[in-house]
């Protein structure tokens, strides 16, 4: 019988890695950033057409425009915290599922343990059961 196990991806931070996580969470700074602009964009634009409560309609921008903001400093933590660990330090990227084929007389604990893969520059270092 084969069961769904999920199976932990964790990255070695290296030099090289830790430049990547850098310019990806600047880039999806930057993105929440155009977003935020374009929803105040579009307030003004919605408030001037005066076909919606305006109220409401700040409200829900307001509450939108909040939520990108949110995930700026969560995004500016996890930056500050990229700094300060030091290299070699194993980071959770992911999870996956795999497959796992298991029979009777297996040792359950040996079979269904906490897996993970462990991966350096992208290249899978090391697999542990």
């Amino acid at each position: 019988m084969q069961i769904i196990q999920n199976v932990v991806v964790k990255q070695i931070l290296t030099e090289n890695s830790r430049k990547k996580l850098l310019e990806k969470y600047h880039s999806q700074m930057q993105q929440l950033q155009k977003e935020c602009s374009q929803l105040q964009f579009e307030l003004k634009r919605l408030e001037k057409s005066k076909t919606f409560s305006p109220t409401a309609l700040k409200k829900n921008f307001e509450k939108e425009i909040q939520s990108r903001k949110e995930k700026e400093k969560l995004l500016e933590f996890q930056i500050e915290q990229l700094h300060m660990l030091p290299l070699g330090s194993e980071l959770k990227e992911k999870e996956v599922q795999a497959l796992v084929e298991i029979k009777v007389g297996d040792l359950w604990d040996e079979k269904i343990g906490k897996p993970s893969i462990i991966i350096k520059d992208g290249i899978i270092e090391d697999i542990r059961r």
